[in-house]
């Protein structure tokens, strides 16, 4: 095998590495979104509300918690679009470098 195509089989393994990275960033934000939208709608019908600070439960305003919970569900909505973006970038670059390796390989 040329030393051209052999370097492009490495660069499939360490996107693939890259990938499974993306995947796992990917996986963490939705986790945390689920979190964030399950506390969206335990909020909706309690009558007191409560905020973690550090090690502590402290008593909060039902609108500034909601608040605070729509500003982190937007952030990561935002990093999950981002995320998404890298995931497509990541695959096209991967597809185009097997496209290359296969022409590569059924002309030897």
């Amino acid at each position: 095998m040329k030393k051209d195509t052999e370097q492009k089989i490495e660069q499939l393994q360490r996107i693939e590495q890259s990938m499974q990275n993306i995947l796992m960033q990917k996986q963490q934000f939705q986790s945390q979104m689920i979190e964030i939208e399950s506390a969206l709608n335990e909020l909706k019908n309690s009558e007191e509300n409560y905020k973690i600070i550090g090690n502590i439960m402290v008593k909060t305003n039902k609108e500034e918690l909601q608040k605070d919970l729509n500003q982190k569900r937007e952030l990561f909505e935002l990093r999950i679009k981002t995320i998404e973006k890298q995931e497509k970038e990541t695959k096209e670059k991967a597809s185009k470098i097997q496209t290359e390796v296969m022409k590569e390989i059924e002309g030897n």
